[in-house]
């Protein structure tokens, strides 16, 4: 990408008739804004998406915009590149088994709902939903749920915390949650407000989250395994115990059938990497201290995405990976999870 509307790449594909415009089912994408509350790099890219998807289709961009999830993260610090995933489901697929997706929209979530139990319902239905758009009949075949979910600029009176930063990693936390329960990794019981963002030991290893004012609901993207889905594409799902577990990334890399000792030998088969982090909230790392939580210079946040960008790419090869921080409830404390899509 040139830029953040720079969508010359996916115009250049459907001319060339490799991609139908209307096969198009999710965008997951990197934006170099700074990946705070106010980055529009995020919505700028959705509009150009929307636009172009929308002159090859016939369709509005509004339209478009409500059945097409676009989960964008901005900050390309340190290596990594500004990207974008496209993910397209064929109309004439078929098989006995191959990696599937699906899709599904929340309700609006309103401010008032965010980081409560609204929200982790809300998610939960949704990924249940997306689930059988897929036909995933099992939560352990799901291999990784990304979920973009909402947050506030200006929250009012009536939302949970008056802090829009906060209230964005309670969105996080909520959506953690609620998906979460969908896939069997959290017990419906500790879905409560209380938990979210406090019982650390609660969290799934296969969930995704990130959050903006960019959408105004939940929008959900579900990736396993399915039956009547042409086989060729899987994807592999790890959680990192720390900012420093390389041996996580290696372990995505194998469970997706990639050699990685510790880089990735064919790198070819990479189509796409996930990586979700946090810094540690104790402040250490193996025992050394860190300072990414107290730099007043330099957000935690973008710390945090440039050194596990690092890492990842130096595995798989290319600094195109989505690399998103705060990981609350999604993967171990302190730690994170990655997922690579590779070629069979």
């Amino acid at each position: 990408m040139a830029h953040p509307g720079d969508l010359s790449a996916l115009a250049g594909l459907i001319a060339a008739g490799t991609i139908r415009a209307g096969d198009v089912r999710a965008v997951i994408g990197k934006t170099e804004g700074n990946g705070g509350l106010n980055d529009f790099t995020r919505g700028f890219f959705t509009q150009s998406l929307m636009l172009l998807l929308a002159r090859h289709t016939g369709e509005a961009p509004e339209a478009l915009a409500a059945r097409i999830p676009c989960v964008l993260s901005g900050g390309t610090e340190g290596a990594l590149s500004p990207h974008y995933m496209v993910f397209a489901v064929a109309r004439d697929r078929g098989g006995a088994s191959g990696l599937a997706l699906g899709s599904a929209f929340s309700p609006p979530t309103q401010a008032g709902e965010i980081g409560r139990v609204a929200q982790i319902e809300a998610v939960s239905a949704a990924v249940r939903a997306a689930m059988a758009d897929a036909g995933i009949a099992r939560a352990e075949d799901v291999a990784l749920v990304q979920v973009k979910a909402p947050c506030a600029l200006a929250p009012g009176p009536e939302a949970r915390s008056g802090d829009p930063r906060m209230l964005m990693a309670l969105s996080r936390a909520a959506a953690a949650f609620g998906a979460g329960i969908a896939i069997g990794d959290i017990a419906p019981e500790a879905g409560t407000e209380a938990a979210l963002l406090r019982d650390v030991q609660h969290f799934s290893s296969r969930v995704s989250i990130s959050s903006g004012i960019e959408v105004t609901c939940n929008e959900v993207v579900v990736i396993g395994r399915a039956a009547g889905w042409t086989p060729g594409i899987t994807a592999g799902v790890a959680p990192m115990r720390d900012l420093l577990d390389l041996d996580g990334v290696i372990a995505a890399c194998r469970a997706a059938g990639l050699e990685a000792s510790p880089a990735v030998a064919d790198r070819s088969r990479v189509l796409g990497v996930i990586a979700k982090g946090e810094p540690d909230k104790a402040g250490h790392i193996r025992g050394a201290r860190h300072t990414m939580l107290g730099d007043t210079d330099i957000d935690a946040q973008r710390h945090l995405r440039g050194a596990l960008g690092a890492i990842v790419a130096a595995v798989t090869g290319d600094g195109q990976v989505f690399v998103s921080g705060g990981a609350e409830h999604q993967g171990p404390p302190g730690g994170g999870l990655v997922c690579i899509f590779a070629r069979e």
